[in-house]
């Protein structure tokens, strides 16, 4: 078998990583990471991207040498570490899907051109179709629908970016004044802005998660054939996020436009933004795109969140018969969008505040989550020659300073 065919056979749980991130972090901070800041915001990108990198590669190490997922590990390594991780988890639960369901609703009214249905019961009804996907389909139609997704998206990325820099930079406006970004509004939105870049570092479990679920019907990889899918889609999220940086920095960065904190207002200025640059004819082609992203991001949370959540269970209580399985996924993906329909509700449209709690609370515990990876690899369960080189726990200590400092810095602003 070539290389090539044999990439393509056990291409799944990075690419899944790859469709999870590609949403709120991408399209919605990158872009507005570009438009208020410029181009300076490359930097906070590519090193969110660079010091995270470990902490989501021993996920899959871990799980590859082991065959557990890696919240066996923090089992493993002590209740407490579960315990911490089942915290985080809960705080995921009424956060991260709330905000994901709020953009891609206000995308979806945008796209329909709906003006007298509410967000909340457009959310409704998007929970309740991917509830009904997720249960029916499960894990295999999860990652062959997201090949497709993720491949449409990608090549539209790379056509936008292109005609946006062919256009060429925006004319500022008379007078124009650069945003200071070290003041309380752009650390906060640094922090925020790193907290989901490329995604929360909690979702290195659900990337170990998914592992193991597409084993269970393919022949398992090597380490090396692992590392290298995660690779991949890794790299893949990186390159987005510069397209779209680079897209709301072009047309955006220099004319005082203050991108929405309202979901259905934010979801027309981005499909504007893309069409100013391409014509009015892109409309639908780009409205679908930017849908689509955020659809499949949904999804993959969804039967993550709702996965790591069962795992947790069956490790803190023991006695459930998790033998029954398809039962308590299909009730767990069920209750996640019962409580997340609520909070939804509860915000509105105003998807700012639940984008800030989401990165905010993410972006505090990233340091803690790395460190807890750090334990699971270079613990006894793997072989010396398995565990990370020198160079990469070198990076992990690198990325744990470099998110502690402005997790401090964060909770200094607050508190002070």
């Amino acid at each position: 078998m070539s290389k090539a065919k044999r990439l393509l056979q056990i291409l799944g749980p990075g690419l899944l990583f790859a469709s999870m991130a590609i949403g709120t972090s991408h399209l919605v901070l990158s872009t507005k990471a570009g438009a208020q800041y410029g181009w300076i915001m490359v930097l906070p990108i590519v090193l969110a991207n660079l010091f995270k990198y470990p902490f989501f590669e021993f996920g899959v190490r871990y799980t590859n040498v082991t065959n557990k997922t890696l919240i066996e590990g923090y089992r493993n390594r002590g209740k407490g570490y579960l315990w911490f991780y089942a915290l985080i988890t809960l705080v995921s639960t009424f956060t991260i899907l709330a905000a994901l369901y709020t953009v891609t609703a206000g995308l979806f009214i945008n796209l329909a051109q709906i003006t007298n249905v509410s967000i909340s019961l457009i959310a409704l009804g998007l929970f309740l179709l991917i509830s009904l996907l997720l249960i029916i389909g499960r894990y295999t139609f999860l990652e062959r629908s997201l090949k497709l997704v993720v491949t449409i998206l990608f090549i539209a990325l790379i056509i936008t970016t292109f005609l946006v820099i062919l256009r060429g930079q925006v004319l500022p406006v008379e007078n124009f004044e650069p945003l200071p970004i070290f003041d309380e509004a752009g650390v906060l939105f640094l922090i925020g802005l790193m907290g989901w870049m490329p995604t929360t570092v909690e979702a290195s479990s659900w990337v170990s998660l998914w592992s193991v679920e597409k084993w269970k019907t393919k022949e398992k990889p090597s380490l090396q054939e692992s590392l290298q899918e995660f690779n991949i889609g890794y790299l893949l999220t990186s390159i987005l996020a510069i397209f779209f940086l680079t897209i709301g920095s072009m047309t955006l960065y220099g004319t005082n436009t203050e991108l929405s904190g309202n979901a259905v207002t934010f979801a027309d200025q981005i499909v504007q933004l893309f069409t100013s640059h391409i014509g009015s004819w892109a409309y639908i082609f780009i409205a679908v795109a930017a849908f689509a992203t955020m659809f499949s991001t949904c999804m993959t949370a969804h039967d993550a969140i709702a996965r790591v959540s069962l795992d947790i269970i069956g490790l803190l209580v023991p006695n459930i018969k998790m033998h029954r399985k398809k039962i308590y996924y299909g009730l767990g993906v069920l209750v996640l969008a019962l409580i997340n329909y609520i909070v939804v509700s509860a915000f509105s449209a105003n998807m700012g505040q639940l984008v800030a709690l989401a990165t905010f609370v993410s972006f505090v515990v990233a340091p803690i989550v790395g460190y807890m990876n750090l334990k699971n690899v270079m613990s006894k369960e793997l072989p010396i020659e398995q565990r990370p080189k020198k160079r990469l726990q070198v990076l992990t200590y690198a990325g744990i300073v470099f998110l502690s400092f402005f997790s401090v810095l964060y909770l200094w602003m607050i508190v002070f």
